[in-house]
């Protein structure tokens, strides 16, 4: 956001500071993808019964989809900051959908199981 706001140049710095965020991100998305068929709530949690366990549903369903999406927009964001020439607009590109992922991501989190 400060580059964008300030008029700066977007530098291969930059470029590489958007990149070190996408990266980390696609690991956690190969292992939730691992943990998913591995783990009792993930897809074999996945039934008609636990549609019905709000918490059971947040692990099967709403958790891994929310979050597959969050991925695909913060890598839609670091691509389309990829094509894109004004400085202003590539900033922004990223810190707009990079900003809108972490908030998909946020939403998802199960919080309530952590301060149980």
């Amino acid at each position: 956001m400060v580059g964008a706001f300030s008029g700066r140049e977007f530098t291969e710095k930059d470029r590489k500071f958007a990149l070190f965020g996408l990266i980390p991100i696609h690991i956690q998305l190969l292992v939730g993808i691992i943990l998913y068929f591995v783990s009792p709530l993930g897809l074999a949690n996945l039934s008609g019964a636990a549609m019905a366990d709000s918490m059971s549903r947040l692990y099967a369903l709403e958790h891994p989809l929310i979050n597959i999406i969050a991925v695909g927009v913060i890598t839609v964001g670091y691509s389309r900051a990829k094509k894109l020439t004004d400085s202003r607009n590539r900033f922004r590109s990223i810190y707009m959908f990079y900003g809108v992922g972490l908030v998909l991501i946020l939403s998802r989190i199960p919080w309530t199981a952590w301060l149980n």
